[in-house]
């Protein structure tokens, strides 16, 4: 049900294992480069980020973080506005392109 949702409101869903593949083929195409690009966040908000990279949910990221939900919701939209991106797939493609996250790695 809840995919039907996030697809109905306009949003995109793909399982976790599929958005690592993605993210693993396209940084084996071009390498990351150092980036100064996640400067603007704070460290919660970077270790929030590698997390979410890894394919946790928002239960799971605040579990891990012992936060919670809302608090890791916050902390999503900060990123995203941050970094200028439109969505959590952005959010995982900027983590493997700034080198924050590589593929394999947990």
């Amino acid at each position: 049900m809840h995919a039907v949702r996030v697809v109905a409101a306009g949003d995109s869903l793909l399982a976790p294992s599929v958005t690592r593949r993605l993210v693993a083929d396209l940084t084996r195409r071009r390498p990351a480069v150092p980036s100064t690009r996640l400067k603007v966040l704070t460290a919660r908000e970077e270790e929030t980020l590698r997390l979410l990279a890894r394919g946790l949910t928002n239960a799971e990221i605040a579990t891990a973080l012992v936060v919670s939900d809302h608090t890791v919701k916050t902390h999503v939209s900060n990123i995203l506005a941050k970094l200028g991106l439109r969505d959590r797939i952005q959010a995982v493609i900027c983590a493997y392109e700034t080198g924050l996250v590589t593929p394999g790695a947990d």
